[in-house]
């Protein structure tokens, strides 16, 4: 039996980052979904439209690429932000309010790594005419608007979780601001 060839470094790259790209849409979809109703509802629906459709861009990418996306990867995302929800929180059977900033910097960290994508490839982009320097472009300015949300979100929940005496349930990212 043949050794199987080692993949190329950007097969490797594009299915990590699309393994972290599925984790990321859970989430935002999740945060979504448990903020339907507050103040920041339709900004978090928008900004979880935003990163599925940043995760379906990078497979239409890789699709352009030859690059095969690995099915087991995406799986591995998934299990990864679930497995995530079983964080100590403060509290046993309930949400806690520290829940939603630390789902925010989780958010917030995938969207960083998600730029870090989009950078790559246009770095490659002038060499390889598959891939859209305008494209990446404009993904690279979504992702870094997203960051700016979520850093502006992340600073109002936490002077709303972390401070002294604080403890106020539904303090989350739909109701801060």
């Amino acid at each position: 039996m043949t050794p199987q060839p080692l993949a190329e470094p950007l097969h490797i790259y594009l299915n990590d980052h699309l393994t972290g790209a599925f984790g990321g849409a859970a989430l935002a979809d999740r945060m979504a979904r448990r903020h339907p109703d507050g103040r920041r509802a339709d900004d978090l629906r928008r900004l979880a439209d935003d990163i599925e459709q940043d995760r379906d861009d990078l497979v239409r990418i890789m699709d352009r690429l030859g690059v095969p996306v690995r099915r087991y990867r995406t799986w591995l995302g998934l299990a990864g932000e679930r497995i995530g929800r079983l964080k100590p929180n403060g509290t046993v059977v309930r949400r806690a309010p520290l829940s939603d900033l630390i789902e925010l910097e989780a958010l917030r960290t995938g969207v960083e790594g998600k730029a870090a994508v989009w950078r790559a490839l246009r770095a490659i982009a002038d060499t390889d005419e598959r891939l859209d320097r305008a494209e990446l472009d404009r993904l690279g300015e979504r992702a870094a608007e997203q960051a700016r949300t979520l850093t502006g979100w992340h600073r109002a929940v936490s002077a709303t979780v972390l401070a002294p005496g604080n403890r106020r349930p539904g303090s989350g990212p739909d109701t801060a601001r």
